[in-house]
């Protein structure tokens, strides 16, 4: 999966067909192993969502894209479940960055009419939603840059774990202003939105090409790292969300309370996870694609521009009816 993200690196479209279709075998797994827990009956399901797995983010010109992989018509034949996929290119294709598109789930949820609030996704990549009380100015959002991706990266190559627990050897650590300084140097942070990155940019690469790492302790690296996160979306939010009373925080980095502390010390406001707020931050991004499948079936547009810079709302994805039909 990660060879497919590398930029440069080649990949035979044997290995990559055969990959996309064992993805679309294991969602339809997914979501029959659900349907089991539940006692839910396929039929009873409209249709599923499904964002894919992104292997690659391109958004810029002259030829942007961005690629999904997971079968859809497998997953629809496998479940007999209608299914709506490959959300992202009409956005792009309307001139838009193709991402984020949680926002406009994001303001179907979490708006208030009596208080500024600031979503903040803090998956692989971290983006923000803002959300001006009572709709008085229009939604925005972004991605800010590396959200859990390079801190798990990096313990994957020290200890051999996937992801940094709670944020523990990270607060082990010392946070090394210079090397920081020099992190935050990186174009991508200082450009203007609407802008998106993935882990195609945001790489080991890009991690090396920087400094030389050796130079400094494992776990002084992995607590800059997590610095880099908290600080890049603290900078986001005082720059473009000044007037923020409230964060809410969903993704994976909801879980990891070093980060948290970090964000608090950035921000000094207060932070929250979005279960306060009805949904657990696991499930934030499931619920937006499922809600995002719901725009399409409904012929309703799916992307916020002011969000994307797309030159015009549009109907997102396609739809692979399953055994359920449409009706």
């Amino acid at each position: 999966m990660l060879t497919l993200s590398c930029p440069g690196r080649s990949i035979d479209l044997n290995d990559y067909g055969k990959l996309d279709a064992e993805l679309g075998k294991l969602y339809a797994a997914s979501v029959q192993a659900l349907l089991e827990q539940t006692g839910l009956q396929a039929s009873s399901i409209k249709a599923i969502g499904s964002h894919g797995q992104t292997v690659f983010h391109a958004p810029t010109p002259p030829f942007p894209f961005t690629l999904q992989i997971g079968d859809p018509n497998i997953i629809a034949e496998a479940t007999g479940i209608t299914t709506v996929a490959d959300l992202r290119r009409r956005d792009i294709a309307a001139n838009g960055q193709g991402a984020p598109l949680v926002p406009a789930f994001h303001q179907a949820v979490f708006s208030s009419v009596t208080e500024h609030r600031c979503v903040v996704n803090i998956g692989g990549i971290a983006n923000i939603t803002v959300l001006p009380a009572n709709g008085t100015r229009p939604v925005i959002g972004f991605d800010t840059g590396p959200g859990n991706i390079l801190s798990d990266l990096w313990i994957k190559q020290h200890k051999g774990k996937e992801l940094d627990a709670g944020g523990e050897w990270a607060k082990s650590g010392r946070i090394e202003g210079d090397l920081a300084i020099q992190l935050k140097q990186d174009a991508y942070f200082h450009a203007k939105p609407p802008k998106s990155t993935g882990r195609e940019y945001f790489s080991s690469a890009w991690l090396s090409q920087v400094t030389d790492l050796s130079n400094y302790a494992p776990e002084d690296v992995q607590a800059t790292l997590v610095y880099l996160t908290a600080s890049t979306i603290g900078d986001a939010i005082k720059q473009h969300a000044p007037e923020t009373e409230r964060i809410l925080i969903c993704g994976g980095g909801a879980h990891n309370a070093f980060l948290l502390e970090r964000l608090k010390l950035e921000l000094a406001l207060p932070v929250a996870t979005t279960e306060n707020y009805g949904i657990h931050p696991d499930h934030v991004e499931a619920a937006a694609f499922a809600w995002l499948a719901r725009q399409t079936l409904n012929h309703q547009p799916g992307n916020l521009t002011a969000v994307t810079g797309a030159s015009r709302p549009v109907i997102l994805g396609g739809i692979y009816p399953g055994t359920n039909g449409l009706s």
